[in-house]
C-alpha cells in the first residue's frame, strides 16, 4: 500500500514537470540583460522593448544591468543562463564581436555560445569634444594634435570598445598621437567629458545628442559614410577631412546558444513588430538610431562576419590582447 502511494506521488509530480515544461512561452518573468550601466543608448532601447513586450506578451519583461570588460561580464552572464528564452542578452559590437578580441582568455564564444535573435538598430557615433578644446572642425583638431602629441585624450565605455576602436582608428587614419583613457561603461566616460577631465570621445549619437544640443559637447563629425538625421548639419567624419574614415556600431538581442528554434523566432517576430511602430519609432527618434529588425539568420551572418574584420582591424591598429 505505502508502495503503491509512492508509485502515485512520483507520477503526479512527472505529470506535473511534463505540464511546466510544455507551458506555452512565455509563462514567466523574462530578464533582457545589457552589458553596460544604465543611462546609455543600449539601456534605453532594452528598458523601451521591455516595457512593449510586457504589454503584448502577456508576462513582465524587466532590464538588469551587469557592466563591466567592455561587456563581457553581463554577455557572459547570458552564455551561462538556461537556454529557455526567460534570459537574454541586448548586446552590442562593443560587447560581441569587439570587446573578447582584447582578452587573450575571452569570457565566453561568440559564436558557438549564443542563439543571434535579430537585429535591433545601428547605432552611429559622433566624435565629441569638450568645449575647451579649440577646434571646432575635424581638420583642425587633426592640426592640434599633431602639433602637440599625446596632448589630446578620449574616452571610451572600454577597451576594445566600439568607442576605442574609433577612436583608435582615428589616430591610425589621421596619423596623430592620442591617449585612450577606458571607462568601465559609456555614461561614466561622457560624465567626465562634460566636466572637462578628457577632451574627446566618439560617442553614441543617441548619448550625446542633449549634451550637444545644450551646448556642453561641440559635434565635430559622425563616423559613418552617411550623416545621422538627427544631426544633419554635422558632416561625417570622412567629408570632413579625414577620407576613408568609418565606423558603425550595432545592437541586437541574442539567446544562450542551445534555445529552442521556437522561442527564438516567436521572439524575433515580437522585436520586429516593435520597431516598426509608430510609438517606438517616434520614442527612439531622438537619440539617432537607425532601427533594423532582421532574422536570426541575418543577424548570425552578420556576427560571422564582423569577428575576423575586426581581428584584423584590431591588429592594423595596434589594439593589443590583455
Amino acid at each position: 500500500m505505502r508502495f503503491s502511494v509512492r508509485l502515485l506521488a512520483a507520477a503526479a509530480l512527472l505529470s506535473a514537470g511534463t505540464a511546466f515544461a510544455q507551458a506555452p512561452y512565455p509563462s514567466q518573468r523574462i530578464t533582457l540583460i545589457v552589458p553596460f550601466p544604465p543611462g546609455a543608448a543600449t539601456d534605453i532601447i532594452a528598458r523601451t522593448l521591455a516595457k512593449k513586450m510586457t504589454e503584448t506578451l502577456g508576462q513582465l519583461v524587466i532590464v538588469e544591468n551587469k557592466a563591466g570588460a567592455t561587456g563581457s561580464i553581463g554577455a557572459q552572464y547570458v552564455a551561462k543562463s538556461a537556454p529557455d528564452g526567460y534570459t537574454m542578452l541586448v548586446g552590442t559590437t562593443s560587447s560581441h564581436t569587439m570587446g573578447p578580441q582584447t582578452m587573450k582568455k575571452p569570457l565566453f564564444d561568440s559564436v558557438k555560445d549564443f542563439k543571434p535573435v535579430t537585429l535591433i538598430a545601428w547605432a552611429p557615433n559622433v566624435l565629441v569634444v569638450n568645449p575647451k578644446v579649440p577646434a571646432d572642425s575635424v581638420t583642425k583638431l587633426i592640426e592640434l594634435a599633431k602639433a602637440q602629441p599625446g596632448k589630446f585624450n578620449y574616452a571610451s565605455s572600454g577597451n576594445g570598445s566600439s568607442i576605442h576602436v574609433a577612436g583608435a582608428l582615428f589616430e591610425q587614419l589621421a596619423h596623430v598621437q592620442m591617449k585612450h583613457v577606458p571607462y568601465r561603461g559609456a555614461g561614466p566616460a561622457l560624465a567626465d567629458l562634460i566636466g572637462g577631465q578628457v577632451d574627446l570621445m566618439f560617442d553614441t549619437v543617441a548619448q550625446s545628442l542633449p549634451h550637444i544640443k545644450a551646448g556642453r559637447l561641440r559635434a565635430l563629425g559622425v563616423t559613418t559614410t552617411q550623416r545621422s538625421s538627427s544631426l544633419p548639419d554635422v558632416p561625417t567624419i570622412a567629408e570632413a577631412g579625414l577620407p576613408g574614415y568609418e565606423m558603425a556600431a550595432w545592437i541586437g538581442l541574442l539567446a544562450p546558444a542551445a534555445t529552442p528554434d521556437s522561442i527564438v523566432q516567436k521572439v524575433q517576430a515580437e522585436v520586429a513588430r516593435i520597431v516598426k511602430t509608430p510609438d517606438v519609432i517616434e520614442a527612439l527618434r531622438p537619440l539617432g538610431l537607425e532601427l533594423a529588425a532582421t532574422s536570426s539568420d541575418e543577424f548570425a551572418a552578420l556576427i560571422r562576419k564582423e569577428m575576423p574584420a575586426y581581428a584584423k582591424t584590431f591588429k592594423d591598429i595596434g589594439i593589443e590582447k590583455e
